[in-house]
């Protein structure tokens, strides 16, 4: 028999000592110990895989909790608002606008929303999208002249650009004809 042919299968060791006898059982134990400890890890491993797939299920069915109570008050407003429209004046009526306008910025601020507002700041195309060009003498060239449409940033991450008509040079005056 040789013992570096894989193809003859190996003799198994007969302990022939007690004291041979007793580390082989201390060896299998050390191994049983091992076994059920890799055991125990993976079933740990799994249960750990299953928590964290119900905690991100609850957070996407139930992450825009607290932004939608801090929207009731806003729906709650216009609902109001509607309620009272034939009734009410002109001015009841605009100050109910600004009331829920303010509310709905709270929920906003609350939420981590914040406007872009860029009028007079340079462009940044990271955080604007140019519509049109617009010659002007009031503002320096690539500024922004108008807002069309407020960006928006959720958290100081970009939800909407904001919109905007950015300044050009005015076009130089043709020099008049001289005959």
């Amino acid at each position: 028999m040789n013992a570096t042919d894989p193809q003859q299968p190996a003799t198994p060791i007969v302990p022939e000592t007690p004291e041979e006898t007793s580390a082989v059982d201390a060896l299998r134990a050390e191994a049983e110990q091992h076994r059920a400890d890799f055991l125990r890890a993976i079933a740990e491993l799994e249960n750990v895989r299953k928590r964290s797939a119900r905690e991100i299920d609850a957070a996407r069915q139930f992450g825009v909790e607290r932004f939608a109570a801090d929207l009731l008050p806003v729906a709650d407003t216009l609902a109001l608002a509607l309620e009272s429209a034939a009734s009410a004046d002109a001015a009841t009526l605009v100050e109910g606008q600004h009331a829920t306008l303010r509310l709905l910025q709270k929920a906003f601020q609350q939420a981590g929303l914040s406007e872009i507002d860029p009028v007079g700041k340079p462009f940044d195309p990271a955080q604007h999208e140019a519509m049109a060009m617009l010659p002007s003498a009031e503002h320096p060239p690539h500024t922004v002249a108008q807002v069309i449409q407020k960006g928006w940033l959720l958290n100081g991450r970009l939800l909407r650009p904001a919109r905007v008509i950015v300044s050009t040079a005015p076009a130089p005056e043709s020099a008049p004809a001289s005959g």
